[in-house]
C-alpha cells in the first residue's frame, strides 16, 4: 500500500492527534467543595489533548498524584498497561480513587483521540439509555412523613428508581429504642466528640418496636409511591448490627418488595453478607468499597450478594468495573453502579453502565447540589429526563470542565489545576510501566 493511500486512511479518521507519538506531560488536580469533595483531575499531553478523571468522592488528591512520575512520558493510549503498572499500589475505598481517576482519564483521553465515545472502547454498548436510581438522604430529625417527601421529591424530577437511607439513627428514638444503647459510644475524642467504636455495637439488638417503626417508614413509602417505583435502602447497618440482627429487620420488610438492602454488614465481611443474602427474599447489593476483581472474586464465587454494586471510582475504573460486571454475570449476578461523585465519575459511569449487558441502574448522588450540573459543558439540560440518561455519542466521556463553575467552587479557592512539579521525581518503590527509571 502506498503512503499516499495510507495517508487517505489514516485521514478518513477523525483523530485530534498523532496517537502514536503521543506523551503525558502533566496531570493537575481541582477539588471541588461538595457533599463529599470531587478531586477532579486532568492528564495533560505533549499535543494538547487532555483527559479528565475523578479521585474517589471524599477522596484526597494525593491518592492520584503519587503515580505522577510514573505517568510522565508514557503513551496514554496504552492505558491497560499503564494500569497494571500503577494498580498495585491501590486499594479498598478511596485509596483505590487514584488508580481508578487515572483510568477514567486515560479513557477520556483516548475517545477524544481516536474521536469514539467512552462506550465504544469497552466493546460497544448494549442500550441508547442508563436508568438512573436516585440517592435520598436521611432529613434531619426525621418522622416517617419526612421520609415520604424525601422520596417524593425524587419521583416529583421523574425518577422511578429511588434509594432511600434507614439509619441507625431511626432505631434510636421514641421510648423503646435499642436493647445494649450505651455500648456504642465508647472512645474520647480530641476534639471533645465522641466516636463509636469499631464492633462496639456488636451486642446491640433491636427492639420489636423499633423494628416495627423501621417497617412502618418503608410502608408509608411504598404506599404514597405505589408499584410502579422501584425502593431500596441503605446505611440500615453500618457495622452496627450483626448478621442476625440485619436478618431479623429484613424479614420485617420484605413484603414491600425492596429491589434491594444495601450494604447490611461491613464491606469486609463477605461470609456475613452471604448469611444475610441466604436468610433473605430481598436482593442483597454491596461492593461499593471493593477494589479491582480480585476484591470481587469471593463474593461472586461465594454468591455472598445478589447484585453487585462497585464504584468504579474505587473499583478501578471503566475496564475493570466492565471485567467485574462479566464475571458476575457468568454466576447469574447482575451489576448495579454506586455512584457519588461529580458529572465526570457520573458520566464514566454511565457509559460503563453502557457496556454492562446484566446492568439494573446507576446512582445519582447530586441531586440536591444547585451547581452540580453546571460544573460541566456537554449536558442537556433534560439529561435525565424520566429518570434516564441518554448515552452520550461524542468523543471520549462527551462532557468537558465548565472552569469558571469550578473556579466558584472549589474547596480552597484560587488552587484550581496548579502545578504539581513536586510530583515529578519517582518516589521509592514506584517503577515506571517500562520498568525503567525516567532519564
Amino acid at each position: 500500500m502506498t503512503e499516499q493511500q495510507l495517508g487517505r486512511i489514516e485521514n478518513a479518521i477523525d483523530t485530534h492527534s498523532s496517537p502514536t507519538e503521543l506523551r503525558i506531560t502533566d496531570m493537575r488536580l481541582a477539588v471541588v467543595a461538595a457533599n463529599y469533595d470531587y478531586p477532579i483531575l486532568r492528564i495533560d499531553t505533549n499535543q494538547g489533548v487532555y483527559g479528565l478523571g475523578e479521585v474517589r468522592d471524599a477522596g484526597h488528591a494525593v491518592n492520584a498524584l503519587q503515580f505522577k512520575s510514573m505517568l510522565l512520558g508514557q503513551n496514554p493510549c496504552n492505558v491497560d498497561m499503564i494500569f497494571r503498572a500503577i494498580k498495585r499500589y491501590g486499594n479498598w475505598g478511596r485509596e483505590g480513587g487514584g488508580v481508578s481517576g487515572i483510568e477514567i482519564a486515560l479513557m477520556d483521553l483516548i475517545g477524544k483521540v481516536y474521536g469514539v465515545p467512552c462506550y465504544q472502547l469497552l466493546g460497544g454498548k448494549y442500550r441508547d439509555k442508563v436508568r438512573l436510581y436516585g440517592d435520598t438522604p436521611t432529613p434531619d430529625n426525621p418522622t416517617p412523613e419526612d421520609f415520604v417527601r424525601a422520596v417524593q421529591s425524587r419521583r416529583d424530577r421523574g425518577l422511578t428508581f429511588i434509594k432511600f437511607d434507614l439509619r441507625p439513627s431511626l432505631f434510636e428514638t421514641g421510648d423503646n429504642p435499642l436493647i445494649g444503647h450505651d455500648a456504642q459510644f465508647d472512645i474520647p475524642y480530641e476534639s471533645g466528640k465522641w466516636f463509636k467504636a469499631p464492633m462496639a455495637g456488636r451486642g446491640v439488638k433491636l427492639t420489636e418496636e423499633s423494628i416495627e417503626a423501621a417497617a412502618n417508614v418503608v410502608a408509608m413509602v411504598r404506599d404514597s409511591v405505589g408499584n410502579g417505583v422501584q425502593l431500596c435502602v441503605d446505611h440500615f447497618g453500618e457495622g452496627y448490627l450483626t448478621a442476625d440482627e440485619v436478618i431479623r429487620l429484613g424479614k420485617a420488610l420484605e413484603k414491600y418488595n425492596l429491589a434491594w438492602m444495601e450494604d447490611p454488614v461491613p464491606f469486609y465481611d463477605t461470609p456475613g453478607h452471604k448469611k444475610v443474602a441466604d436468610a433473605l427474599l430481598t436482593p442483597i447489593a454491596a461492593g461499593e468499597n471493593l477494589y479491582l476483581r480480585d476484591g470481587f472474586r469471593e463474593a461472586i464465587r461465594t454468591r455472598a450478594y445478589d447484585i453487585l454494586h462497585p464504584d468504579l471510582l474505587s473499583s478501578g475504573g471503566l475496564m475493570e468495573t466492565k471485567r467485574i460486571a462479566d464475571d458476575g454475570e457468568e454466576e447469574g449476578l447482575p451489576t448495579a453502579l454506586h455512584c457519588a461523585g461529580s458529572p465526570i465519575g457520573f458520566m464514566a459511569n454511565i457509559h460503563t453502565a453502557a457496556a454492562i449487558s446484566s446492568f439494573v441502574a446507576c446512582e445519582h448522588h447530586g441531586l440536591d447540589l444547585p451547581f452540580w450540573e453546571g460544573l460541566v459543558t456537554g449536558l442537556d439540560p433534560d439529561y435525565m429526563a424520566d429518570g434516564y440518561v441518554k448515552v452520550p455519542e461524542r468523543p471520549g466521556l462527551g462532557i468537558d470542565l465548565n472552569l469558571d463553575a469550578i473556579e466558584e467552587n472549589l474547596r480552597t479557592p484560587g488552587t484550581m489545576f496548579l502545578p504539581t512539579d513536586e510530583w515529578n521525581t519517582p518516589k521509592l518503590g514506584f517503577w515506571r510501566p517500562d520498568n525503567r527509571w525516567p532519564e
